[in-house]
């Protein structure tokens, strides 16, 4: 495990597979285009074209053919999903309406049974314009950005969130350097490690 994933990663684990993350149809809630009114943290003014990437760090094609769900998340998870009796279904990896091409997303639950407990986790490749446009559309739809320790994330407001980890944050997208990731929770981000080219 990463130092990044650490014991942060740890605790996620636990709250995932003592709590989960509910959906009302095993699928991430979309995107509402509602405005927020409420933030968990205050958004920051922010021109997303200059705050963007220069350059990208992940081939799409170097990585596409090794990135799967198992590859996105450490084994050690995998197996406490296996544990449980969770198996996982693979979706295109969309950012509201637009298609992300090479991306994919995970959806992990019991799907033996009718459940409503799932774990999202998702990765694409992402060019600095693509970037861009992508968080410049979340945010006019009512998303929320906040830029921590280097890291950039888009959640959804608060108010409609479905799921929420235990500081209050639900679907939330990590916009990086070539890429972007995807957890329906903004602590479940901790838990992928993104494909490398």
């Amino acid at each position: 495990m990463t130092t990044r994933t650490g014991a942060i990663a740890l605790t996620a684990v636990a709250a995932v597979l003592l709590t989960g993350c509910a959906t009302t149809s095993g699928e991430p809630a979309p995107a509402s285009s509602a405005p927020a009114s409420v933030s968990a943290e205050p958004a920051q003014p922010v021109d997303p074209v200059a705050d963007a990437p220069d350059e990208e760090s992940v081939d799409p094609a170097a990585v596409e053919a090794d990135a799967d769900c198992e590859s996105l998340i450490e084994p050690t998870l995998i197996d406490s999903f296996a544990d449980i009796g969770w198996t996982y279904q693979q979706q295109e990896f969309r950012i509201g309406a637009e298609l992300v091409e090479a991306g994919f997303q995970c959806t992990w639950g019991d799907y033996a049974v009718a459940t409503d407990h799932v774990q999202v986790f998702g990765w694409a490749p992402l060019t600095a314009e693509q970037s861009a446009g992508a968080q410049e559309q979340l945010l006019a739809e009512g998303w929320v950005r906040a830029d921590v320790d280097d890291h950039t994330f888009v959640t959804e407001p608060p108010q409609f969130s479905i799921a929420v980890d235990e500081d209050g944050f639900g679907m939330t997208y990590e916009f990086g350097d070539g890429w972007v990731t995807v957890s329906d929770t903004r602590q479940g981000l901790l838990l992928i490690t993104p494909p490398s080219g």
